[in-house]
């Protein structure tokens, strides 16, 4: 006979720890509290602590978690400070230049705090109802900023790297079922796809060479074609390429071209690339995770003619439109190119319930379980409106020019480009070395002397084999003043470390 089992539950512990309508004042609790402790945070006085790797490893005792845990809230809040918040990377300080993280909207942690309390999953309608039609909404409105046609569509995705996955996938299967009859979602691999070429620009985002991994092609498969002195695709290479994979036997199946390069901000020229895709009717991709949101600008929208010619597109709002990660989306031109994704099980998505008036948005994702993450941009467009946002953009760009302006003919420095977005990539030099190695040391130098410091962060990269510095301005508050601080930082010390060693 089985011994039966009585669990006793504690009403306490439910109404002290689970949302819900019984814990409304605990919840207003914790939040005002956390509030305190961010607010705490954006006094930091420097991007970053400068704590070591070693010191934040020996707070073990913090980090680890075990089943005996059981804090208040205002402990474990102590705790998080002492941890995390007081050694976070602040995005927003003016002297993080680093990478692709924007400062955020406060319109923006509204709609955030509103999707994470609430939890809305977004893959079904019987889960989302009209947060379905608020992420249709987000779609909508950008496929109309770049003038996609009206059988056009989209989905909110995790980032560029998953949207250009989505967008190979789809190159590929299309090619495959269109010029052969071969319907890969069903049977998968054929002798024909290892022969499948994709050309991208050599200074293309490498997601696109990992996702043609991922999609079992290999790094082969895709073509790297040369750039010209303004770090755009050479159209002309881009042909001859296609030309010399044809004679090898390979067969040519999607053009990528980036509108926003992460290390230059630089467009390929997207109308005549559009022209020889559909010249060899061959996929046409256009990677605007940087670049994409300047068609709310009046200084750039001129960039992205042609992109309406684009079978598909990845747009990345957490980079350029000032939004909590996650904010991505990937857009197609003809929404039945979904088909190629598209998965109907019973407890879920029926096919056989398919229905048009409540859409099932799973039918458009590789993920199953998703955040409502439409609701932040759809809030912030609401309160802050799409003309600011594109006057951010500018400003940044502007800011870009203005550093661009001050250190072109400085001796002490060697500058690689004109910025065409936000990013500035230079090279420290000191006139008297001519040592490409050493010069290569000392760059490295000021780079992690300045982040270690605190006192600044900059990103660096290579143009040929040479490691260069780069600035990606992403904030619109930062000033002349403060980016010139950031150079005047960065020529000191490469200056003590020339002298130095």
């Amino acid at each position: 006979m089985l011994q039966e089992t009585q669990l006793t539950l504690k009403p306490d512990l439910a109404v002290d720890y689970l949302f819900d309508a019984h814990s409304k004042r605990e919840y207003e609790e914790y939040i005002q509290k956390t509030v305190q402790y961010i607010k705490a945070f954006l006094d930091n006085d420097c991007f970053y602590s400068g704590e070591s790797v070693e010191m934040l490893k020996s707070r073990k005792e913090g980090i680890s978690v075990n089943s005996e845990t059981n804090m208040s809230v205002d402990q474990a809040l102590r705790e998080v400070k002492d941890i995390f918040l007081d050694h976070a990377i602040s995005f927003h300080h003016p002297n993080y230049v680093a990478h692709l993280n924007c400062p955020v909207l406060l319109p923006a942690l509204v709609g955030d705090l509103i999707a994470s309390s609430v939890n809305t999953a977004i893959e079904t309608w019987d889960q989302s109802t009209s947060a379905t039609l608020i992420e249709q909404e987000i779609i909508r409105w950008i496929c109309h900023e770049m003038n996609f046609p009206s059988q056009s569509d989209g989905v909110f995705t995790s980032g560029g790297t998953q949207s250009n996955f989505k967008a190979l996938l789809m190159a590929r299967d299309h090619y495959a079922f269109t010029h052969y009859g071969i319907n890969l979602k069903e049977n998968g691999w054929s002798n024909e796809v290892s022969k499948f070429r994709i050309f991208c620009s050599e200074k293309s985002h490498f997601s696109i060479k990992k996702n043609a991994a991922l999609l079992g092609m290999g790094y082969d498969s895709v073509i790297p074609v040369g750039t010209d002195e303004e770090m755009k695709m050479k159209t002309d290479a881009l042909v001859q390429a296609i030309e010399k994979e044809k004679q090898q036997g390979n067969i040519p199946i999607a053009i990528v071209a980036t509108a926003g390069t992460t290390d230059f901000g630089s467009f390929d020229p997207l109308e005549t690339i559009s022209k020889i895709a559909r010249e060899y009717n061959i996929w046409f991709h256009v990677d605007g995770a940087y670049g994409g949101c300047y068609v709310l600008t009046d200084s750039h929208k001129h960039l992205l003619n042609g992109v309406e010619h684009a079978d598909s597109m990845t747009i990345d709002f957490h980079k350029t439109l000032f939004q909590p990660v996650c904010s991505s989306a990937f857009l197609v031109r003809d929404k039945k190119y979904f088909r190629y994704i598209s998965y109907y099980a019973d407890y879920l998505n029926p096919l056989e319930s398919r229905d048009e008036e409540h859409p099932n948005l799973i039918e458009k994702s590789i993920q199953t379980t998703r955040r409502f993450d439409a609701l932040k941009l759809w809030f912030t467009l609401k309160v802050t409106g799409a003309k600011t946002l594109g006057s951010f953009l500018e400003a940044v760009h502007y800011l870009a020019l203005d550093v661009y302006d001050s250190i072109k003919d400085d001796i002490y420095f060697e500058v690689a480009h004109r910025p065409e977005l936000s990013t500035i990539v230079f090279r420290f030099k000191i006139p008297e070395i001519s040592d490409e190695k050493k010069l290569d040391e000392v760059n490295l130098n000021i780079k992690n002397t300045l982040f270690n410091s605190g006192k600044a962060s900059v990103a660096s990269t290579k143009v040929n084999d040479k490691i260069y510095l780069k600035f990606t301005l992403l904030n619109p508050r930062s000033t002349k003043e403060d980016l010139f601080e950031i150079i005047k930082m960065i020529k000191e010390q490469g200056i003590t470390y020339t002298t130095n060693n």
